[in-house]
């Protein structure tokens, strides 16, 4: 990774770095049975996370009733200790925005929006969704979005990507953005389909895990489904998720196979 860390690389010895750094870059995922393209390390996405988090509260501040609050954590416990992470800080915060949404930063730091948590009628549906966000962090989808964006865009260095770090709060959007965070409150973006799919399946073996009955997840996304409808138009957290039958195709799938 030697080829990111020096600024003054010109464009051509940057994508030569590169290219090297790609034969090597990709490893094998177990969460997710393939091999990824990963040039950034856990811990330099978890030092920038705190930027965008600062971003989205500012806006969605936490819900003050400390009830709905414990009760998001006590039903994140058991999929945290399933997740088997525990080099990550886990932290489930409810905030105050009636948007249809979730998001997990790449430090364990984990936003639930109220809307969402009233649209769920059971701690077995809500925990389908904390199930889903943690295995993007076990199938290391930050990472592999930003490896994604630095083999594209290969005139940003490591170096300035890791300068965008919570020290500089003026730079929130482009962290972000680096993050798979963006459009909704300026910062939140959603994963690609395939990585959805994937965080979908890890969720429902995180649930089997925790003790929780995995079917949660089919019933919370017919009824996430029926909502888009009835709002005639997706909620952002299904802007760009696979289509609402094939979703619940895969989840109906991996339930059968527990």
């Amino acid at each position: 990774m030697c080829g990111f860390c020096d600024a003054r690389l010109s464009r051509r010895g940057l994508l030569a770095g590169l290219a090297a750094v790609s034969l090597t870059g990709c490893s094998e995922n177990a969460a997710t049975g393939r091999r990824q393209l990963v040039l950034v390390s856990d811990s330099q996405l978890a030092e920038m996370a705190d930027a965008p988090w600062a971003k989205i509260v500012a806006q969605a501040p936490p819900v003050r009733d400390p009830d709905v609050q414990a009760r998001l954590a006590r039903i994140g416990r058991p999929l945290t200790l399933a997740a088997n992470r525990p080099d990550l800080k886990w932290s489930f915060t409810v905030l105050e925005s009636p948007e249809l949404n979730a998001f997990v930063l790449p430090n364990g730091r984990v936003g639930f929006f109220k809307g969402l948590l009233d649209l769920a009628r059971s701690d077995d549906e809500v925990g389908s969704v904390l199930g889903h966000e943690i295995g993007h962090i076990l199938a290391r989808h930050p990472a592999e979005r930003v490896s994604h964006q630095l083999a594209a865009q290969a005139g940003v260095t490591l170096a300035q990507l890791v300068m965008l770090s919570g020290e500089n709060a003026r730079f929130a959007d482009e962290v972000g953005a680096a993050l798979g965070l963006g459009a909704q409150f300026g910062v939140i973006l959603p994963y690609a389909r395939r990585q959805e799919l994937e965080a979908d399946r890890i969720g429902v073996d995180l649930m089997r895990k925790a003790g929780m009955d995995p079917a949660a997840a089919v019933t919370f996304w017919e009824r996430m489904a029926r909502a888009a409808r009835s709002q005639g138009r997706p909620p952002e957290v299904l802007s760009t998720h696979p289509a609402d039958g094939r979703r619940i195709e895969a989840l109906e799938a991996a339930v059968a196979n527990g």
